[in-house]
């Protein structure tokens, strides 16, 4: 029997990181451009990015992405060096930069990726959030009401 595919949340989502909602409560979302090299987009295109490791560096007025890993593809060019762990700027304004930088540094909250995906023009683009760090009861209570919400629907379902 053949397996079923994995669903995505939409047609354009490359890669999720599914476990950033689990350990941090997110605030507030950003959509940032990705700065890419050509080797990049062909493996993003082919599905070879994992964004579950990453987080973002907010250093001297610039946001980074590190920790993410875009794997070369076998057919590219042998005669340069591919790095998948290397840094990717983020394009985003300076007054964005600004609230997240004062954000971070006053509050203590952290800047994390939550998806890839395409944008309407054909770009990468990397949905991050302004987050808080879950605490364990937090994030019991959590598993406990998604459970509950997915025992409501079963039983809804059957009294149809």
């Amino acid at each position: 029997m053949a397996k079923k595919p994995k669903k995505k949340s939409s047609p354009n989502t490359i890669a999720q990181n599914k476990k950033a909602r689990f350990d941090y409560s997110i605030e507030q979302t950003y959509e940032a451009g990705l700065s890419l090299q050509g080797w990049e987009i062909k493996s993003i295109r082919d599905g070879k990015v994992n964004i579950k490791e990453s987080y973002i560096l907010l250093k001297n007025h610039e946001a980074f992405l590190f920790g993410a890993q875009i794997q070369p593809l076998i057919t590219a060019s042998t005669h340069s060096f591919h790095d998948p762990l290397r840094l990717r700027k983020l394009l985003l304004h300076r007054k964005e930069i600004e609230r997240l930088t004062s954000k971070v540094d006053k509050d203590g909250l952290t800047v994390v990726p939550l998806d890839m995906h395409w944008s309407k023009a054909g770009k990468v683009k990397l949905t991050i959030g302004l987050a808080k760090g879950k605490k364990l009861h937090d994030k019991r209570a959590t598993e406990k009401d998604r459970e509950w919400n997915r025992d409501k629907a079963r039983v809804m379902k059957l009294t149809r």
